[in-house]
């Protein structure tokens, strides 16, 4: 069951990452982000005021259960992290082709790998690692593949950026297996909706505090939103902004619901996670007509084999 929860999540990340192609295209990226959060944490403000009102019963599918300062602690910490990686991974995406963007994200599974073995000592069978290894050569070659566009990834900002946003992703996947974790095991055992709408309201919040920082103090001399100094691009809303959020959202809810299903792997379930790469670049290629389409197809079609290895390996 989880393995599918992590395909189905997989596909709404694709969207995800398409939706927020479009939204940051020649846009603002901090008032997107910000904005971005808001609408995923009105998702699940009735449960969390409704819970501590006593309005919903601990049997309704609204009820979120409460935690102790330390879970609130080990909650506000995810959210520091995953805002970090997307601050970064928003800014990158903006200038990166999504042919580019998706094999780069699509590293994100090594580091968490590395990291269950290390930490979790998660174990995969010969399929799983049939799977891994598949999957990692072919977003190996369709890294290189994209150098003919004229990219150098040593000396491009927005790749450090993207490399950096996969670093503190791959941080916060692991984390997260640790935050599902019964005790028993060495993990926080904390509720999988506690922690996905607690996480969304901190993370708003923060977010609440850059948009001030880094865009209003800036403009506050202005007389408009869209006064852009210091370089940057206006801000102009977008109904892909608010799809962002409900393609994210429901991402999340397959992926929380599958690390928190008996026997789960956090190696494979963020493995299959980045095959939302097919997705992104399927709009790459055919909306966005972007280049060198038939190494990176040949290279995709390997990804999409190494997930059906996993999901083999799962059975």
């Amino acid at each position: 069951m989880w393995i599918v929860l992590a395909f189905i999540s997989a596909c709404l990340l694709g969207l995800y990452d398409v939706c927020k192609k479009k939204a940051l295209t020649g846009n603002a990226v901090i008032p997107v982000l910000w904005i971005n959060t808001l609408i995923c944490t009105a998702f699940f403000l009735p449960s969390i005021i409704g819970s501590a009102a006593g309005w919903w019963s601990p049997t309704s599918v609204l009820y979120l259960p409460g935690g102790t300062w330390q879970a609130h602690g080990q909650v506000a910490l995810k959210a520091c992290i995953v805002l970090a990686s997307w601050i970064c991974g928003y800014y990158a995406i903006r200038r990166l082709p999504l042919t580019i963007a998706g094999p780069i994200n699509a590293s994100r599974p090594v580091l968490v790998l590395l990291g269950a073995i290390i930490c979790y000592g998660e174990r995969l069978n010969a399929w799983q690692w049939g799977g891994v290894t598949l999957t990692l050569f072919s977003l190996f070659l369709l890294s290189r593949s994209s150098r003919k566009e004229g990219i150098r990834f040593g000396h491009n900002r927005h790749i450090l950026l993207l490399a950096t946003a996969a670093l503190l992703g791959a941080a916060s996947g692991l984390y997260d297996k640790y935050l599902m974790m019964p005790v028993s095991a060495g993990g926080a055992q904390l509720d999988r909706l506690f922690v996905q709408g607690w996480y969304n309201l901190y993370q708003a919040l923060l977010m609440g505090l850059v948009f001030v920082w880094a865009w209003w103090m800036p403009r506050r001399g202005k007389h408009t939103l869209r006064a852009a100094p210091h370089g940057d691009t206006i801000f102009s809303w977008r109904t892909e902004i608010l799809l962002i959020s409900v393609f994210l959202t429901a991402a999340d809810l397959a992926y929380f619901y599958a690390l928190s299903r008996p026997g789960a792997l956090v190696a494979v379930v963020s493995m299959v996670r980045r095959g939302s790469v097919l997705v992104s670049f399927a709009f790459g290629a055919l909306m966005l007509r972007e280049r060198n389409l038939k190494a990176k197809g040949l290279d995709l079609a390997l990804v999409l084999l190494g997930m059906v290895l996993l999901y083999i390996g799962t059975r």
